[in-house]
C-alpha cells in the first residue's frame, strides 16, 4: 500500500536557489536533493560509518550532560511505539554520554538484529559546540533550532510538529513519508497526553497497515507522499504535516531546522487545544454549536471589522498583540486557572 504513495515534489540546484524558492512552506512539502552534500558531516558519512562516528565525536563536548537515549530490544524492528494495551511504552530511556551511544552504534553496525538505539531531538550546540560551523544552513533571516537526530535502523511513527523543518539526512538513508494535515480522521491518532516522544502518533503500523482495525487508512494512503533521502538530501515538512520517519540503515544521522513564522513570545495552539478539551467539548451540542460561532467571529475569520465599533485605545485584547499584551494576557490566564 505504501509503494502506491506519490513522490514528495523535487527541486535541485543551488543551495540559496533552492531555498529561496520553496521558503516559505506554504506551497507544501519538497525534496531538496544534494541541498548539504557540500558539508564535511557528509563526506565523512559517504566515506564510512567509522569516519561518521569519529567525525562526531571530534567536536563533543566532554564536559556536556549525558543524552537522553531510546533504546529498545531487537524484537520491536525499531518501531519506537506502545507496548501492546497502551499503557506503557515498548521502549525505555537512559542517559548516557553522547560517545557512548556513538561506540554502541559503531560496534553493532554489522550486527544483523541489533539493539535499537536512538538519540532524538538534541540540541547541536549543547553537545556539538562547532558542529554547526563547519555543517550549516542559512535560512534567510530565520533563527532555527538545530537539532540532531542519530540512531540506527528506526520507525518514527506519524505525527504532527507546529514549526516548519527542514530535515537534512548526513548519514545513512531515510524514507519520509508524509500526509496533509487534513488527513487527521483517517491516520487514527492516539492519546494525545501521553504519547512516546511528546507529539501524538497515528497508530497504524506502516509495514502492515490493518484495515480492519483502521480503515480509514486506505484513504489516508491516497493522500501519502513519500522519498527517501541519500546523504546530503533534505525535505521541508511544512507546518502540520503528518510525517512518518523510517532510518534505513545501520548508521543514521540527520541534521533539522525548526522554526516559526511567528513572533516568539505565541505560545503554541496546543495549549489552547487542551485546555478546549477540559471547557468545551463536553458542553451539551448547542452551546458547542455557540462557541463554534464564537471563535469563528473572533479567531478564525477575524478581520479588521470585528472590533471596528470598539474605540481603538479600549480594544484590548482584540487589539493586534504584541509581546507585552500576551505577557499580561498570559498572566491573566494563568490567575484564571489556578484559582
Amino acid at each position: 500500500m505504501l509503494a502506491d504513495a506519490k513522490p514528495i515534489r523535487e527541486q535541485r540546484g543551488d543551495v540559496r536557489d533552492a531555498l529561496s524558492g520553496v521558503l516559505p512552506a506554504s506551497s507544501g512539502p519538497v525534496v531538496l536533493r544534494g541541498l548539504v552534500a557540500h558539508w564535511p558531516m557528509v563526506a565523512a558519512a559517504r566515506e564510512s560509518v567509522q569516519a561518521a562516528v569519529a567525525y562526531l565525536q571530534g567536536f563533543e563536548r566532554r564536559e556536556a550532560p549525558p543524552v537522553v537515549a531510546t533504546v529498545a530490544a531487537p524484537e520491536i524492528g525499531g518501531r519506537v511505539f506502545y507496548n501492546g494495551d497502551l499503557s506503557g511504552f515498548n521502549f525505555r530511556q537512559e542517559r548516557i554520554p553522547l560517545r557512548t551511544v556513538l561506540d554502541t552504534l559503531l560496534k553493532y553496525a554489522e550486527h544483523p538484529s541489533p539493539p535499537m538505539i536512538y538519540v532524538a531531538s538534541t540540541t547541536i550546540e549543547t553537545w556539538l559546540p562547532g558542529f554547526h560551523d563547519a555543517n550549516g544552513l542559512a535560512l534567510e533571516g530565520r533563527d532555527p533550532l538545530a537539532s540532531i537526530w542519530i540512531g540506527n535502523r528506526t520507525r518514527i511513527a506519524a505525527h504532527q510538529d507546529v514549526p516548519d523543518n527542514i530535515a537534512c539526512v548526513v548519514a545513512g538513508r531515510r524514507r519520509v513519508t508524509l500526509f496533509p494535515p487534513d488527513q487527521l480522521r483517517n491516520l487514527y491518532i492516539g492519546p494525545l497526553d501521553f504519547t512516546p516522544a511528546g507529539q501524538a502518533v497515528s497508530l497504524v503500523d506502516f509495514s502492515a497497515p490493518d484495515l480492519e482495525r483502521f480503515p480509514r487508512f486506505a484513504e489516508a494512503m491516497r493522500h501519502a507522499q513519500v522519498a527517501e533521502l541519500e546523504p546530503g538530501d533534505a525535505v521541508l515538512i511544512p507546518s502540520m504535516w503528518w510525517h512518518h520517519m523510517e532510518g534505513l540503515e545501520p548508521f543514521n544521522v540527520l541534521v533539522n531546522y525548526w522554526w516559526r513564522d511567528a513572533p516568539d513570545w505565541m505560545d503554541t495552539p496546543m495549549n489552547v487545544l487542551m485546555y478546549a478539551l477540559m471547557t468545551l467539548r463536553d458542553l451539551p451540542p448547542h452551546e458547542r454549536e455557540t462557541w463554534r460561532d464564537v471563535f469563528r467571529h473572533y479567531v478564525f475569520e477575524a478581520g479588521a471589522d470585528t472590533a471596528a465599533h470598539i474605540p481603538e485605545q479600549a480594544r484590548r485584547v482584540l487589539s493586534p498583540l504584541d509581546e507585552g499584551r500576551a505577557r499580561d494576557l498570559r498572566a491573566r490566564l494563568l490567575k484564571r486557572i489556578n484559582r
